[in-house]
């Protein structure tokens, strides 16, 4: 196990590294940033954007929570997307769940978790939203791993629903969000192929923001 003081040696062998590779590498990252990519995912320990998507730092904009979570009176949440659509510009917003989710178990649990009651709702909520579909799943692990997906459709949802990403896009055609799962066991990005703008249009006929 890392110690807290093997942190700032494994940091100083990082920058000596990142140098000995290009001698002007932090002056050049201290200029700004220009990420494509806004990454919503979990806060799960396993699972870091940038190393998985292949990215360097500068090339994602990133927020993680339990359970890869866009609420709407997430005042976090929603100003990282702001942020990155209003500032950054990012052409694409990514929300990916992953298989054997620590925040998705919970949440299919009958308990009291005390304070994470409100945020667990949020994936309760997509439970009982696609009941119907889920109760059909014999295999209680065949139903997890479905419910992660469900999850990450839904969160999809919740980032069009917003006004700055409806109106950048209809002015733009960006950005344009996608839903992906991590399989923590293969290492693989599944791309649920959510369609994004038939999406839209039916948002749209309820929460149209974009003019």
């Amino acid at each position: 196990m890392t110690t807290y003081n093997e942190i700032f040696k494994n940091n100083k062998a990082w920058v000596k590294e990142r140098l000995s590779i290009d001698a002007n590498y932090f002056e050049k990252l201290a200029e700004g940033q220009d990420p494509d990519f806004l990454y919503i995912g979990c806060s799960d320990s396993r699972v870091t954007a940038e190393e998985l998507m292949g990215l360097k730092p500068g090339e994602v904009f990133v927020h993680r929570n339990i359970a890869n979570i866009v609420g709407n009176n997430d005042l976090n949440v929603m100003s990282v997307i702001n942020y990155a659509v209003n500032n950054l510009k990012v052409k694409h917003i990514v929300i990916c769940g992953h298989y054997y989710c620590g925040g998705v178990k919970a949440a299919m649990q009958s308990e009291d978790m005390g304070i994470l009651n409100p945020w667990l709702r949020n994936i309760r909520d997509v439970f009982r939203f696609h009941k119907s579909e889920l109760k059909l799943i014999e295999s209680e692990d065949a139903r997890y791993r479905r419910l992660i997906e469900l999850n990450v459709e839904e969160q999809c949802l919740n980032v069009i629903k917003t006004a700055v990403v409806q109106r950048y896009y209809l002015r733009t055609g960006y950005p344009i969000v996608h839903g992906w799962v991590f399989d923590i066991k293969s290492g693989e990005l599944i791309d649920l192929k959510i369609p994004f703008e038939e999406k839209l249009k039916e948002i749209q006929e309820v929460y149209n923001l974009g003019s």
